[in-house]
């Protein structure tokens, strides 16, 4: 995992990038990334979540940018972060929550914490109030903490290699499952 004297050398050498780079933001293993002001909604409904099928029809009707938004008790919503953040072909990143934020009952990401090598765009949040009460979050808070690791070698095809269909590489506002754009669905023997 690399220290804060990595992460800066890392950033003034452009092997990452963090754009644009919060004040105060190096931590000693990690670096801070703030709240952005793009919100998508769940589209209300009882319908089963057909993984294989797009969620709804144009669904940038669900998105909301917003300087404030409340996340209500159980609520689920994607945000993203207000920084765009560009990795190199040998280095992977994690996404954690902040501490004093966890005691608030917010969770940063359910199961989506692992930033690929060679993945370049603003990183999408997985949002969870599980308070019990009404959470006002505010664009351009510390939300997250990203921390840095070394591969043993660098990824022979990184995210967004051609070959991959990287389906998120370059996003910009909190963007929903394109899972139904995988090659194929499963066949039963």
């Amino acid at each position: 995992m690399l220290s804060d004297k990595d992460i800066k050398i890392a950033i003034q050498t452009d092997k990452i990038r963090i754009e644009p780079l919060g004040e105060n933001a190096i931590q000693p293993a990690s670096i801070d990334l703030r709240l952005g002001n793009s919100f998508w909604v769940f589209p209300a409904g009882d319908e089963p979540l057909d993984v294989f099928r797009p969620l709804i029809e144009g669904v940038d009707r669900q998105t909301i940018v917003a300087d404030e938004y409340i996340l209500q008790p159980y609520q689920f919503v994607l945000a993203t972060t207000n920084e765009r953040v560009s990795m190199p072909d040998d280095l992977v990143a994690r996404i954690e929550g902040k501490s004093s934020l966890g005691r608030l009952g917010l969770f940063v990401h359910i199961t989506a914490g692992f930033i690929d090598p060679g993945f370049s765009g603003n990183i999408t949040l997985e949002l969870l109030n599980v308070s019990g009460r009404p959470l006002v979050l505010h664009a351009g808070m510390k939300i997250a903490q990203l921390s840095l690791e070394r591969l043993s070698t660098p990824a022979e095809r990184p995210y967004g290699h051609p070959s991959l269909g990287s389906k998120y590489q370059g996003q910009t506002v909190a963007t929903p499952s394109l899972y139904h754009l995988n090659p194929s669905k499963p066949t039963q023997e």
